[in-house]
C-alpha cells in the first residue's frame, strides 16, 4: 500500500476512535441521558445538549494538549502568561519523547521481523544506568550530560542484547524472551531502590538518589515549561533511524533479512549477528527513552519505574507502521490524548479512561486497514491510490 494511502488510513482510524469516543460520552453522561430521554417532547433540547456535552469534552482534550486559545489571546493583549498558554504543548511533548524513543526502537526490531517485547525491561535497564552515572560521576554538565545519555544508551542496548545473543545460538524465541527479562529487570530495580548505593541515603522507601543539575537535560524554551532537549535527541534519533533504514548497507541488510531470510543467506549475509544487532540497537533507542525521563523531568527512579512507556513504545510503532516518520505522529497523538485527557477529567468529570478507549480504537482500526476500507467505502484504483466512496457520491 502506497504511502498516501496508509497517511489516508490512519487519519481514518483517528475519525472512528474520536467517533467511538463521542458514542461513550453519549451514553455515560447523565445530562445527556436525561436529554435523550426527552427526544420525543424536546428533541431540539437533546440534540443540543449532545453537541454541547461533546463540545466542552474534545475542547477540553484539544485545550490540555495543544493550548488555551483564551490563555493565548490573553498572553496577547497583555505580553505576559506566556508559560500558562504554552504549558500544555510542552506537556505534550514532554510525554511524546520517551514514547519516540521507545517506539523508534521497536519499530525497527520489527521492520527486520524481530519481536522486540521487551521495552519495559530495556527502558528501566537505561533509567538505571543512567541514574547510576549521574549521581556517581561529578564532571562538568557538557561532559557530565554526555555520559548520562551514553549510559542510558548502553544500559538498555545490554538489556537488549541479552535475548538477541540467545537467540542468535541457542534459537530461544525473542517474544519470550523478551516478556520475561521485563519482569527481571522489573524486580532487579525494586532490589536496587533498597540497598546501596543506588537508594537515597536516610530512606526506607524504594526510591533512588536524585541526579544533580550537571546530568539533567536543559530546558528549551525557559525553566518554567518542562519541555527539554530530550526532544531534540529523540527527533534526531527518529530522523537517524530513517536515513539508517533507507540509506545504509547495514539498514538494507536488516530489511533483507526480515522480510525474506532465505535470500539474506543466499547472498551471504549473517542472519544472527543481524538478530543480535538489531536487538541490541533497539534496547539502546528504548533505554534512552528511560534516560530522557529521569534526566529531563524525573531526576530519581523509584518502584515500577516508567509506568508503561515501554509498553507504549509497541503501540506508537504499530500506529507508525513502523515508520520514523509515523512512529513520531504516533506519539504525538498518544501523548496529546493522555495530556488533554487529564484536564478533560479536571474540567468536565468525563474519565481519562476514555482517552484510553480511544487509543484502543485507533491502533485497532490501524492494524486492520480492511475494516477501515469496508466502513468508508474505499475501494483501491488503477494508479494504486484509495479512493474514497460513498452510495450516493458513486451515484
Amino acid at each position: 500500500m502506497a504511502e498516501g494511502n496508509l497517511a489516508l488510513v490512519t487519519l481514518l482510524a483517528v475519525v472512528v476512535g474520536l467517533f467511538v469516543g463521542a458514542i461513550l460520552i453519549i451514553v455515560t453522561t447523565t445530562a445527556t441521558l436525561h436529554a435523550w430521554g426527552d427526544v420525543f417532547s424536546a428533541p431540539g433540547h437533546a440534540f443540543g445538549v449532545t453537541f454541547s456535552t461533546l463540545g466542552h469534552a474534545y475542547g477540553a482534550l484539544f485545550t490540555g494538549s495543544i493550548f488555551s486559545p483564551s490563555a493565548v489571546g490573553h498572553a496577547i493583549s497583555t505580553g505576559s502568561g506566556w508559560t500558562t498558554a504554552f504549558t500544555p504543548i510542552s506537556e505534550t511533548l514532554v510525554s511524546a519523547t520517551p514514547l519516540i524513543l521507545a517506539g523508534t526502537g521497536v519499530a525497527l526490531g520489527f521492520s527486520t521481523g524481530v519481536f522486540n517485547i521487551g521495552g519495559q525491561g530495556q527502558y528501566i535497564c537505561g533509567a538505571i544506568a543512567a541514574t547510576y552515572v549521574g549521581f556517581a560521576v561529578h564532571l562538568p554538565l557538557l561532559l557530565h550530560l554526555p555520559l548520562v545519555v551514553i549510559a542510558g544508551a548502553a544500559g538498555g542496548a545490554f538489556a537488549g542484547f541479552i535475548p538477541g545473543i540467545l537467540k542468535a545460538t541457542t534459537g530461544a524465541h525473542e517474544v519470550i524472551v523478551t516478556i520475561m527479562l521485563n519482569y527481571v529487570f522489573l524486580y532487579l530495580l525494586d532490589y536496587l531502590l533498597t540497598t546501596p548505593p543506588l537508594q537515597q541515603p536516610g530512606q526506607s522507601n524504594a526510591i533512588s538518589r536524585t541526579i544533580p543539575q550537571s546530568a539533567q537535560l536543559p530546558h528549551l524554551l525557559g525553566s518554567g515549561l518542562r519541555v527539554n532537549f530530550g526532544l531534540i535527541i529523540a527527533l534526531a534519533v527518529a530522523a537517524g533511524m530513517s536515513w539508517f533504514m533507507r540509506r545504509s548497507t547495514l539498514g538494507f541488510q536488516f530489511k533483507v533479512i526480515g522480510s525474506n531470510p532465505a535470500a539474506g543467506r543466499t547472498a551471504g549475509m549473517d542472519a544472527r549477528l543481524a538478530t543480535v544487532l538489531v536487538l541490541t540497537i533497539s534496547g539502546a533507542l528504548v533505554g534512552l527513552a528511560g534516560m530522557t525521563t529521569l534526566a529531563g523531568t524525573d531526576f530519581f527512579i523509584s518502584s515500577g519505574y516508567g509506568g508503561s512507556n515501554g509498553f507504549n513504545g509497541i503501540t506508537v510503532a504499530l500506529l507508525g507502521r513502523n515508520r520514523p516518520l509515523g512512529v513520531v505522529l504516533g506519539s504525538l497523538l498518544f501523548a496529546a490524548l493522555s495530556t488533554g485527557g487529564r484536564y478533560m477529567q479536571a474540567t468536565t468529570g468525563i474519565p481519562i479512561d476514555l482517552t484510553t478507549v480511544i487509543q484502543a480504537v485507533i491502533v485497532f482500526m490501524v492494524a486492520t486497514p480492511a475494516l477501515v476500507r469496508e466502513i468508508f467505502h474505499l475501494r483501491q484504483g488503477r494508479t494504486g491510490k484509495i479512493l474514497l466512496f460513498t452510495k450516493g457520491w458513486a451515484g
